[in-house]
């Protein structure tokens, strides 16, 4: 989303942000769609440094809340707080720089790795940028490559794999040390082996900060602080996996059956 001169310009910036989001009451139509309501009185909290996860069906509207966190739309009607300040008033430009995300398909720019990682922290040093592509485990895999942090990814990222590309943008984020961080099916095109790595470097992003999880593959958000199952726009449940799955024809156990069958995990 281009950013206009006004929209950098006007808002408030809290000096610290604590990462306490609140959802109340919100009910959302996209523009395009004004005859859909595709959230319906959606009210949830995230805790400072809360690992929260929302699951459910394609159109229930999981990576809507997403958007709406980032700002992207505006509810119809509710409210949405950050730290107990309306989103609404909030600079959007401030806000986004605070949020780190990370999306089932990266969005690379065509230019060097190093490029892309240094994206999130335009002033970091070379020094900065290695230690981010550590712990994202993607330093070994870059090292390969015969120019190294200036290899070219190609348009979209072409020239990386599924699981090289979510690495750089792990990276990225790093780099980035957002205080909100959003993971939007980040690891569900992986092979094994990739989302071992990928998950590894998923946790020491989430590490202290808040974080949203969007998810289809329930194996991985079963160790969530709080899991909100959605839908048709309403969330039908909450608790931990645990509390969830042992809730028999509940609606998160039902995602479990038709995902795992009867070996659900517990």
């Amino acid at each position: 989303m281009e950013r206009t001169s006004e929209e950098v310009a006007t808002g408030e910036k809290l000096t610290h942000v604590a990462g306490h989001i609140e959802f109340k009451d919100v009910h959302f139509r996209y523009p395009a769609r004004s005859d859909v309501e595709v959230l319906r009185g959606i009210s949830l909290a995230i805790r400072p440094g809360q690992v929260v996860a929302l699951v459910g069906a394609s159109g229930s509207g999981k990576s809507t809340v997403a958007s709406l966190v980032s700002r992207f739309y505006e509810p119809i009607s509710g409210q949405i707080t950050l730290d107990q300040t309306a989103l609404s008033k909030l600079n959007p430009h401030w806000l986004r720089e605070n949020i780190g995300i990370v999306s089932q398909e990266p969005v690379l720019i065509s230019s060097t790795i190093e490029d892309n990682i240094r994206y999130g922290k335009p002033d970091a040093s070379d020094a900065d940028v290695r230690t981010a592509a550590v712990a994202a485990n993607a330093f070994d895999f870059v090292s390969a490559f015969p120019e190294g942090f200036r290899t070219r990814v190609g348009e979209k990222g072409i020239q990386l794999s599924g699981g090289q590309k979510q690495r750089v943008a792990i990276a990225r984020a790093l780099l980035k040390n957002p205080r909100i961080l959003i993971l939007d099916e980040a690891t569900s095109n992986l092979d094994t082996a990739s989302e071992a790595l990928v998950q590894e470097a998923l946790q020491r992003l989430m590490s202290g900060r808040t974080t949203l999880i969007i998810a289809h593959r329930l194996a991985t958000i079963q160790s969530a602080d709080l899991i909100f199952v959605m839908q048709n726009g309403k969330i039908v449940q909450q608790g931990p996996h645990v509390e969830l799955a042992q809730k028999i024809g509940g609606a998160y156990h039902q995602l479990l059956q038709h995902q795992f069958g009867t070996g659900i995990s517990l």
